[in-house]
């Protein structure tokens, strides 16, 4: 019998499967259609369809002209996708950045790559994708899992089960890692005890790739083999273990496949270890102390937080820590375990203070942020103890709003409506082009295909509940009930996510009468699907889904709501594709950004959600709903009650009658405004074209750049970096003030400050005014210039400033900062010092 491999055509469709944008992209769909319709609807997995279908099946695809001209006609534009100039080589020929690596605990880039459990690998697998069709150089690197994220299902009694499913190499879109003589590319790791080897693994996404290591290899021992089984399972121990193998041997997998990035992107703390593998590398390069090589190499690193509350951070008992990174701290890093463990505490001297890894993090990155404005705030907050004494508003970390990866969440109708009004490119264009396009688009054609996305939810929606219902032992009867479960004509609401306490996921479920009530009236009907997992060790969560379930399961209430299981990335699509409404309730500030919301915009859905996160800064009353006042009320119960009281309202007088206010020719015109409102002014802004092109010019460019001035010449700048922080260390305790006078003439206050140097140089500290918050004004800073040094004492210097006189003088306060060139205060050097008054 010929080998698949031998069909002509067939190394087409592998070049395809291997590839997973083209599990997204919707003009190779006809092509995985064709082949196996129920697999390729079920899975969305083309490298397992193709390996799944039979030779003689295979076989006659390839004979029909049609599919062959079809398939070629991809693989020519997957080819040409490759080599053609895309944004950045146009908007930047010649840049200092030639390697970004974005290191992510997950990644959700397919179905077919089950690496992923949520919003964290949702963000990271969208800007993988953007990167590509904007033809940054960005390598992925993250963990391949043996069972990854567990799978869901809900039993006769409601109760939520976890499986973990053996996630088959052969099966998966991935590719061994290979040295230059056709070895198995694999990488050592010491571990206590046992070394540890890690296979090497190889994605294609589009012109960029992803870099996975496992730690299943036959020569591990048993114990070691399982460390990258369970995406956020096990305890302390396991998870550390799997830090270190992304960090760590993250950096060395690079350096392996031949790149040696000016920037490393780390999604979260999980990859912080990287941080020290790059210095590592440097000092064995330049011969640098650790002080130094961190100097150098800190400037390209880019660290990103998506965690709202302190407790989210990764933290590990000290003992831990010691027990397997003590060694690497002394004899790879030359520095002793105390200054080892101090990188990632807020109080050195404090020896039961466990090693946070955010707090590694930002001590080793150039640069911080959020994911959203408010979420920069809250971080702002978070982080101030790592800076004591400097104003929250200059905690340096600022913000870069998340997007979506638009293609990979539109519907086949919404993708038709976008290439009819921006063609293939659209996502390339402009914002203001799209804005006007969409708002050329006819009434009609918005409701055909909202009515057309809507109708698709409701079938997937029929089809997995049987499947769930059948597999589960449900009755005959139930599952035929299922077939005909919901209308394609009514007001569909979707709400799906992770069940925890803070997203509140039964905030809708506060008054059951009420809301049974709305589902079930005749005239104007609502249905309601929800999704969503509990981690397996939350007991609270796994009870509110409960209640759902139970809800779900009254007489009158049956026929309009649905609880799906194992929501996952498939499931996702269809809901955020078909749904009308998108229901987000999370207690604010705690939803850092949120992404679900986001991937409506495209398919013409609707927002209604509480002000925290993306929508905090997106809401305007023609775009949809909001819920709350905009501030924070803790966990109070009252204010529970209030958002659960306001969203029956806006359900009840705004939604459903908007939805069902229908003009001669059936055409909700009110609510097809919003929708083109909503596509128009957020879909380019919440996309991952806008936040991953912020990311370059923000952060990529000036980080690539900075970190090369750094390493020129062994990294001689950085050695004088580390030799300012340590002179400065030295005297700082000597700095002090002396006279301060103040004359106000007009609208000026001009002041002179009288600041003791003693031996330090003048040109390593700045003499600033500030001025805090006050009666609706900013903050107010202004730098001092030194105006002439006294005779007398060293060091004895007058520095003067005029400064508005909108405030009273007394407000004023000089201070002492750190300065220099190339160095980001107080990122890199927190001292201050102020004056007291």
């Amino acid at each position: 019998m010929r080998r698949r491999g031998d069909i002509k055509g067939a190394e087409l469709l592998r070049e395809l499967a291997l590839d997973v944008r083209w599990s997204w992209n919707h003009a190779a769909d006809v092509i995985w259609e064709r082949l196996d319709p129920a697999l390729w609807r079920m899975t969305h997995n083309p490298w397992l369809l193709l390996q799944t279908i039979s030779q003689d099946r295979l076989r006659a695809a390839l004979s029909d002209p049609a599919f062959r001209k079809k398939l070629s006609e991809l693989a020519k534009a997957r080819r040409s996708d490759a080599f053609s100039p895309a944004w950045f080589q146009k908007a930047y020929p010649g840049s200092d950045l030639s390697s970004v690596a974005y290191f992510s605990m997950e990644f959700m880039l397919s179905e077919a790559l089950p690496v992923y459990s949520g919003g964290l690998g949702n963000v990271a697998g969208d800007q993988l994708k953007s990167a590509g069709d904007l033809g940054l150089p960005v390598t992925g690197v993250g963990l391949l899992y043996q069972r990854g994220y567990f799978r869901q299902a809900i039993d006769g009694d409601g109760f939520q089960q976890a499986y973990y499913p053996y996630n088959d190499p052969g099966q998966l879109p991935v590719s061994p890692m290979r040295e230059p003589d056709g070895e198995w590319l694999r990488l050592l790791i010491p571990l206590p005890g046992f070394p540890l080897w890690l296979r090497a693994w190889e994605v294609r996404v589009g012109r960029v790739r992803l870099l996975l290591l496992d730690s299943n290899d036959p020569a591990n021992h048993p114990a070691h083999r399982s460390i990258t089984s369970e995406l956020y399972g096990g305890g302390p121990e396991l998870r550390l273990k799997q830090e270190m193998i992304l960090g760590l041997g993250g950096w060395r997998l690079l350096r392996a496949a031949g790149l040696n990035p000016e920037v490393c992107h780390l999604n979260e703390g999980h990859a912080a270890f990287a941080i020290l593998e790059r210095a590592r590398d440097f000092m064995e390069e330049s011969g640098r102390s650790f002080e130094t090589a961190l100097t150098v190499t800190r400037a390209g690193n880019l660290f990103t937080t998506h965690t709202a509350v302190p407790a989210g951070f990764d933290r590990f008992p000290p003992s831990l820590v010691a027990g397997f990174l003590g060694p690497y701290a002394e004899k790879k890093l030359g520095i002793s375990l105390k200054d080892f463990l101090a990188l990632g505490r807020q109080n050195p001297d404090d020896e039961s203070e466990s090693f946070n890894m955010a707090y590694l993090a930002v001590r080793g990155s150039g640069a911080v942020n959020g994911v959203s404005s408010l979420h920069g705030e809250v971080s702002r907050r978070i982080f101030q103890p790592l800076f004591p004494r400097w104003p929250q508003s200059e905690v340096p970390v600022g913000h870069v709003t998340n997007g979506v990866h638009m293609r990979s969440w539109d519907s086949a109708h919404a993708d038709k409506l976008w290439s009819e009004i921006g063609g293939k490119e659209r996502w390339r264009s402009e914002t203001e082009e799209i804005a006007g396009a969409i708002r050329r688009i006819p009434d009609a054609k918005l409701w055909e295909m909202r009515s057309a996305t809507r109708k698709s939810l409701v079938e997937y929606a029929r089809e997995r509940l049987s499947l769930n219902l059948t597999l589960s032992g449900a009755p005959r009867q139930e599952v035929e009930r299922a077939k005909r479960l919901f209308d394609p004509e009514a007001l569909t609401i979707g709400f799906a996510r992770r069940f925890a306490a803070y997203k509140r996921p039964n905030l809708l479920l506060s008054d059951p009468e009420r809301l049974a009530r709305l589902l079930g009236d005749p005239r104007r009907p609502v249905q309601l699907i929800i999704a969503g997992k509990a981690h397996p060790a939350d007991e609270p969560g796994q009870a509110l889904i409960r209640e759902w379930i139970r809800f779900i399961r009254r007489p009158e209430v049956r026929e309009h709501a649905v609880f799906l299981s194992d929501y996952d990335m498939l499931l996702t699509e269809r809901l955020v594709q078909g749904v009308d409404v998108w229901i987000n309730t999370p207690r604010r500030p705690w939803e850092a950004s949120g992404t679900s919301g986001m991937k409506v915009l495209v398919n013409g859905g609707l927002n209604c959600s509480v002000l925290d996160g993306w929508w905090a800064e997106a809401y305007a009353p023609e775009l949809g709903w909001s819920l709350g006042d905009g501030v924070e009320h803790d966990d109070d119960p009252s204010w529970d009650a209030a958002d659960a009281k306001a969203l029956y309202d806006t359900l009840e007088r705004e939604i459903i009658p908007g939805f069902y206010d229908r003009g001669r020719d059936g055409i909700p015109a009110a609510w097809i405004s919003r929708i083109r409102e909503s596509m128009a002014r957020l879909t380019s802004q919440y996309s991952t074209k806008r936040s991953v092109r912020e990311y370059a010019e923000r952060h990529y460019l000036p980080a690539a750049s900075a970190y090369l001035r750094r390493a020129r010449e062994a990294g001689a700048l950085g050695e004088r970096l580390a030799s300012w922080r340590r002179e400065l260390e030295r005297q700082w305790g000597l700095l002090r003030f002396g006279a301060r006078s103040v004359r106000t003439s007009g609208a000026r206050h001009d002041f002179e400050i009288e600041v003791h140097l003693g031996d330090l140089d003048a040109s390593w500290i700045g003499v600033e005014l500030y001025a805090e918050p006050r009666g609706g004004l900013r903050p107010f800073c202004a730098e001092m210039e030194r105006a002439r040094e006294l005779q007398g004492e060293t060091g004895r210097n007058i520095y003067r400033a005029s400064v508005p006189a909108d405030r009273p003088a007394t407000d004023y306060t000089a201070r002492v900062v750190p300065r220099f060139t190339e160095a980001a205060v107080p990122l890199e050097n927190c001292r201050i010092l102020w004056q007291e008054i």
